[in-house]
């Protein structure tokens, strides 16, 4: 690095803290985490730091809402050793990873679309089973499997992964799967079409049953939307920082 860290304007722990709503122990922890640069010492040993200091506190907080406290660390730290392009490599995967998450929101927006112009799987089954029983909406795992165009081994499949939890009835020991069931395999079958795991669909089916179905889960996508928007937008803050701080350090 082509500059002394001890030149120019000392800066107490205190003066760096106070800017930010910080505590000096938060700056100490900084500096020992490899986020700041190590400080001078007065001839007391107090630690003193610099605008470059300065400038690595900001880069660093303007970092964690895009990236995360602990990719925002791993790139400081990359930064302040000098692997300027293993911090480029973290930044580039905290982008991968929005891009991913803005592809699954996308692909459970277009699976609601196609669930609201399917009609409810309740047409006559096959095999030994009743098409229907008791209940609205309510079928048998032949009769859903066939509206899906699937195999009734690929609902036991979905049903061991989490995805559908129908109901046994008490009398056959056949299972019953009620509105939500149905949805709940509708929105897999769309999703298992777009190339999504198993282990992908699980956590997406817990949050349309944690919304109460799909009309309420059109609010939680706006969040959602929303989040990925903001994270974006704070992925350009801390990239202008970084940038800052890196032209400080030449």
């Amino acid at each position: 690095m082509g500059r002394n860290l001890q030149n120019g304007e000392r800066l107490r722990p205190v003066d760096l803290a106070r800017g930010h709503g910080l505590s000096t122990q938060a700056i100490r922890n900084y500096e020992e985490a490899g986020i700041l640069p190590p400080a001078g010492r007065t001839p007391h040993g107090y630690r003193t730091y610099t605008p470059l200091h300065a400038g690595a506190l900001r880069a660093f907080l303007a970092l964690v809402p895009g990236h995360g406290h602990q990719t925002a660390t791993s790139i400081m730290r990359a930064v302040n050793e000098g692997a300027v392009d293993d911090a480029f490599r973290l930044i580039d995967e905290s982008h991968v990873q929005l891009l991913d998450d803005r592809r699954t929101l996308q692909a459970v927006e277009s699976a609601l679309r196609d669930l609201e112009l399917t009609p409810a799987a309740s047409e006559p089954g096959v095999g030994s089973e009743p098409a229907a029983v008791s209940g609205h909406g309510s079928t048998f795992i032949g009769p859903l499997a066939e509206k899906l165009g699937i195999r009734p081994a690929t609902l036991r499949k979905w049903e061991r992964a989490g995805l559908v939890r129908p109901r046994r009835d008490p009398l056959t020991g056949y299972r019953v799967y009620d509105e939500a069931d149905v949805r709940d395999a509708q929105l897999a079958h769309q999703l298992r079409r777009g190339g999504y795991l198993l282990e992908q669909i699980a956590p997406l089916i817990a949050q349309v049953r944690a919304a109460g179905g799909l009309e309420p889960l059109e609010a939680a996508l706006c969040e959602w939307r929303d989040r990925l928007s903001a994270r974006g937008r704070s992925m350009l803050t801390g990239a202008a920082e970084l940038e800052a701080y890196l032209r400080q350090r030449v």
